[in-house]
């Protein structure tokens, strides 16, 4: 029998958790809630989730703590977090993604869409069919034991940093729009703004160092991954 997604959500108000959760009970997935920062932590150090629900404005530690706290630590960083928000300025979005959360949804949401992105993220994270080792000069992926190396020493990429790097390797000097990134990518780009490419590909310069300047932004067009850069 086919396991049921585990969702933690992570939500001070009763009746909006109380909500989701009978939704997300309907359509096969098993939620877990917890209040605050300190209970979502005794679930997780119980069981992991397949996904995180977090909240921005919580109890105690901000969802944005949380999420920054998660994401640094080796046991919880590949779980992926979506923050729900009554946020929805942009600059709002852009500290989400950038404190590591995966999506955001602002507040009021429809049951169809938040169904639509957990989905989405549990896609995203389900294991790549191409178990390859690409290398562009002294960079090198490989995706079977999903480890990036710059000159021999190993970097520390996201999950979803790590596909893009993938994608932008097996398609090097070709200039990618947003929106291609975004199907190619993520697969499923229904809800999720161009924005986010920009903030995951800031994230994977970060990650790379000296190695983030192979990555061009073309401007007007995307970006494009080239050995020349280097040069």
């Amino acid at each position: 029998m086919k396991k049921m997604p585990m969702v933690l959500i992570v939500e001070d108000e009763p009746a909006i958790a109380e909500l989701i959760a009978v939704n997300l009970r309907h359509n096969g997935f098993q939620p877990v809630w917890a209040e605050d920062g300190v209970t979502a932590q005794r679930e997780l150090d119980a069981v992991l989730p397949d996904v995180i629900l977090l909240d921005w404005m919580l109890p105690g530690a901000s969802g944005l703590a949380l999420a920054r706290k998660w994401r640094a630590d080796s046991r919880t960083k590949a779980v992926p977090i979506l923050m729900l928000t009554a946020r929805g300025d942009e600059p709002d979005k852009v500290a989400g993604l950038d404190a590591g959360a995966d999506d955001y949804i602002t507040k009021p949401f429809s049951t169809q869409e938040l169904l639509a992105r957990i989905r989405a993220v549990l896609r995203r994270r389900a294991p790549e069919q191409i178990q390859d080792k690409v290398n562009i000069g002294e960079l090198v992926l490989d995706a079977a034991s999903h480890r990036v190396s710059w000159q021999g020493d190993m970097l520390k990429v996201g999950p979803t940093e790590f596909k893009l790097l993938h994608y932008l390797m097996k398609h090097p000097e070709r200039v990618h729009s947003r929106a291609q990134l975004l199907d190619k990518v993520w697969g499923d780009h229904v809800f999720i703004e161009e924005r986010t490419v920009d903030v995951h590909v800031k994230r994977l310069r970060e990650a790379l160092g000296v190695a983030g300047t192979l990555i061009e932004t073309v401007r007007g067009a995307g970006y494009r991954l080239s050995a020349q850069a280097l040069a």
